[in-house]
C-alpha cells in the first residue's frame, strides 16, 4: 500500500474549465516526486487538492489507504507539512519563532515548546544555513530568506510527507542546492517529498518519479526518466529542449537546455506519450560507497531491478574504507536507465553507467 495515493483526481474552479483530469499518482516513503508543467497547468491547485485544501470534484487522496477527508486535521498535519510559495511577510515573528511554529502540531494546545522543540528548530535552521536569521523579524528579511524560513518551519514538524510549492523560487544557486540537498537527505531518511518546479533538470537530478501536467488538463506520471523527455517537454511546454549529460568527478548528471519555442501545432498536441526505449542492451554500473550508511538503499534498488542483473561483484577498499560494487546488466534500455537514475539519486555515493 502506498503512503500517499491520488485516485482519478479531477478539478475545475467554479464556472471555469477543467484544470486537472483523472490524476493518478502513488508516492512511497523515501521517494521524491516532482510536479512539472507550464504556468496555468494547475501545479499549485494539484497540491492543494491533494491535501484537501481544495476539494476534488471527483476522485480522492488517500493516506495509507484512508481518505484524507476523513482524517482529523490535528492528525493529518502531524504527518504532512506544506511549504507554500513565499510572500512578503508583515508579521513580527522572528525567523526562529516562525520555524518553531512548525512544532505546533506536536505541542499540546495549552503547552509551551519544550527544550527538545527548541533544539529541533535550531537544528533545522543550521541544516539550511539560516541560523544567522534567527532573531530577525520576518518582515525584515528578503523573499529568498523567507522561503528558506518557511521550508525550515515545515521540516521542523518532522513530517512523513513534505509538500513544497516551487521551493527554489526566489533562491540563488547556492540556496537552491541547499534546499535540493535537504530534500535528498530527507528522502534517504524515509520522508516522502513532493515538489512543484519550473526546472526539469531539478526533476531529473533529484526525483525518482515525476508528474507532468499540460494546460489541457492531461498528465503523465511515472519514473522521471520516462516522463521528463525532450518530446514530453515539447508537448507540455511548447519548447524545444535538449537533455544532455554532465560528467562530474562523482556522478553523471542530466541537464536540460531550452533551445527554442516549438511550433504552435506541435505544442497543442493533446497526448503526452511515454518515451519508447525497449531495445535490449548490455550495460555495467559501478557504485562507490563512501560508507555503509546507504547500503540498504543501494540493495533495495538492485532488488527491484533484479531481472536485469547478469553478474555482480563487490570489493572493499580497506585503505580508504570505501566499497566498490560493479554489476553487469542486460535488458530494456529504459529499465537500465531507470536503475541508473535511481542509484544516482542516493546521496553520498558515486555512480557511473556504461552502455554497449
Amino acid at each position: 500500500m502506498s503512503l500517499l495515493r491520488i485516485e482519478s483526481g479531477s478539478f475545475a474552479y467554479k464556472n471555469g474549465p477543467q484544470i486537472l483530469k483523472d490524476i493518478n499518482i502513488e508516492v512511497e516513503p523515501g521517494e521524491i516526486l516532482a510536479v512539472l508543467g507550464p504556468n496555468g497547468a494547475g501545479k499549485t491547485t494539484l497540491l492543494r487538492c491533494m491535501m484537501d485544501m481544495l476539494h476534488w470534484q471527483s476522485g480522492r487522496s488517500l493516506l495509507d489507504g484512508e481518505d484524507i477527508r476523513s482524517i482529523p486535521a490535528s492528525k493529518l498535519w502531524r504527518r504532512m507539512a506544506y511549504v507554500p510559495q513565499a510572500r512578503s511577510a508583515a508579521v513580527s515573528y522572528t525567523a526562529f519563532q516562525t520555524v518553531l511554529l512548525g512544532r505546533s502540531s506536536r505541542i499540546g494546545a495549552f503547552s509551551a515548546p519544550s527544550g527538545e522543540d527548541m533544539k529541533v528548530a535550531e537544528r533545522v535552521m543550521d541544516r539550511l544555513g539560516i541560523s544567522h536569521l534567527a532573531d530577525k523579524p520576518c518582515y525584515a528579511i528578503s523573499g529568498g530568506e523567507l522561503q528558506m524560513v518557511l521550508i525550515a518551519r515545515a521540516m521542523a514538524a518532522e513530517p512523513e510527507i513534505l509538500v513544497l510549492d516551487e521551493p527554489e523560487s526566489n533562491l540563488d544557486f547556492k540556496n537552491q542546492l541547499i534546499v535540493l540537498d535537504a530534500m535528498t537527505a530527507l528522502a534517504a531518511e524515509g520522508v516522502a517529498c513532493i515538489f512543484n518546479t519550473h526546472y526539469p533538470a531539478h526533476a531529473l537530478q533529484r526525483a525518482g518519479k515525476a508528474l507532468m501536467l499540460s494546460k489541457d488538463g492531461r498528465s503523465i506520471f511515472g519514473d522521471t526518466t520516462s516522463v521528463v523527455t525532450e518530446e514530453n517537454i515539447r508537448r507540455a511546454f511548447g519548447v524545444d529542449a535538449l537533455i544532455g549529460e554532465v560528467e562530474t568527478p562523482h556522478n553523471i548528471m542530466k541537464n536540460v537546455v531550452a533551445v527554442g519555442i516549438s511550433g504552435e501545432d506541435q505544442a497543442k498536441q493533446q497526448e503526452i506519450p511515454v518515451s519508447d526505449k525497449d531495445e535490449t542492451i548490455l550495460a555495467s554500473i559501478t557504485v562507490i560507497m563512501r560508507s555503509n550508511d546507504r547500503a540498504d538503499l543501494i540493495n533495495k534498488a538492485f532488488r527491484e531491478y533484479n531481472h536485469l542483473l547478469i553478474g555482480r561483484m563487490g570489493l572493499p577498499h580497506r585503505r580508504s574504507e570505501k566499497y566498490i560494487i560493479s554489476v553487469m546488466l542486460e535488458g530494456p534500455a529504459s529499465d537500465i536507465e531507470a536503475l541508473s537514475h535511481r542509484l544516482g539519486l542516493i546521496p553520498d555515493i558515486s555512480v557511473k553507467t556504461t552502455y554497449e
